[in-house]
Order: structure tokens, then C-alpha cells, then sequence
């Protein structure tokens, strides 16, 4: 009875548009701003984290180290 009504609850908020899940971490400014970063070579890493508010595995799931977005990262930027 219990799955049947959550089945239900989530059938409900899919058809009124709700999808469910975390939103992004990583914004389109956020990723704008990293990619610039990180196409510096002065830029510490753990630095620019603590300033974007993200971690480094984040950071590094989005943009590469030369400052390339990865397909994530390019999905995002698709999205907005």
C-alpha cells in the first residue's frame, strides 16, 4: 500500500512538471567563471572552490585543468 501511494505521489508530480532530484551545483555564471579561471595558470584551485562554492571533484567534473568544459560541463551550459 505504502509503494503504491508513493508511486502515485511521484505519477503526480510528473504530470504537474515536477521531475524530482538535486538541482545542478554548477550554474551557467559558475561555469563561466571557472572555465576563465582555470585557463589561467596562477589560479589555485582551492581557492577558486571556496569562491564558487563548489568541491574539487565538482570543479573538475565540469571544466578540465587547461580550462575546456567537459560534457558535463557542456550539458549545463545546453540547459540555460
Amino acid at each position: 500500500m505504502i509503494s503504491e501511494r508513493t508511486k502515485d505521489g511521484l505519477a503526480s508530480a510528473r504530470a504537474s512538471g515536477r521531475k524530482g532530484g538535486a538541482s545542478y551545483k554548477m550554474t551557467h555564471a559558475k561555469l563561466r567563471l571557472a572555465a576563465a579561471a582555470m585557463g589561467k595558470p596562477e589560479t589555485k584551485v582551492s581557492d577558486l572552490c571556496k569562491e564558487i562554492g563548489i568541491t574539487r571533484q565538482t570543479l573538475y567534473r565540469y571544466v578540465a585543468p587547461d580550462g575546456s568544459l567537459r560534457e558535463s560541463g557542456k550539458k549545463v551550459l545546453k540547459k540555460s
